[in-house]
């Protein structure tokens, strides 16, 4: 399958794991990777060629850390005008209908924290609903977030582990290896899922 990552992180900077993932995933051969706040830092968003790079991908991959509960801010400006009446919904808007969209997300609070006796008092996937009704709209099959918890307190192994199973993943979506029977049964998978849902 052909695999669109679109990467969006404001504060690239303070974040070693995020960029570490997008460096990763930039050398996986076959993905086609966008920095979008490199692409747009105005946030002049050229829709036209977004919309040609969706049609051109099977899987769309939204790579980002949640930021106060949501997408960063150029990600949601950027469905807000790609996904257009009559192009990703309505009538004749049926462009999307069957491609998979995948959110590749990162947190600062732990799995602990994300629950309902947690600080944020919800799962995190409740927190990606947006997303998730606006693949439905789509006509898209939408997949459980895979997620790294803790993205700013981890260990240089853990951290490292996430980072090197990352192109894994977007390889096996490629090649379609990854057991997307599996992965639908998981209201979210990580990077140690991998070892099961990965077919040699």
């Amino acid at each position: 399958m052909r695999i669109l990552v679109l990467f969006a992180h404001p504060a690239q900077r303070k974040s070693s794991v995020n960029t570490a993932m997008a460096a990763r995933a930039r050398a996986v051969e076959g993905v086609t990777f966008v920095d979008l706040y490199a692409e747009y830092p105005r946030f002049s968003i050229d829709v036209d060629r977004e919309q040609r790079r969706l049609i051109e991908h099977d899987v769309i991959v939204f790579q980002f850390p949640v930021f106060w509960y949501s997408t960063p801010a150029l990600l949601k400006q950027w469905q807000d005008l790609v996904l257009e009446y009559g192009f990703a919904y309505g009538p004749q808007g049926k462009k999307l209908a069957g491609k998979h969209m995948l959110a590749c997300i990162t947190t600062g609070g732990s799995r602990a924290d994300y629950a309902a006796d947690g600080g944020n008092r919800r799962v995190v996937e409740h927190f990606l609903y947006p997303l998730e009704q606006t693949a439905i709209l789509c006509g898209m099959e939408y997949l459980p977030p895979f997620v790294l918890y803790s993205a700013n307190h981890l260990d240089d192994d853990s951290a490292q582990h996430h980072v090197q199973s990352y192109p894994r993943l977007l390889t096996a979506l490629r090649e379609e290896r990854l057991d997307l029977a599996s992965v639908r049964l998981m209201p979210t998978f990580g990077s140690f899922d991998l070892t099961h849902l990965v077919r040699d």
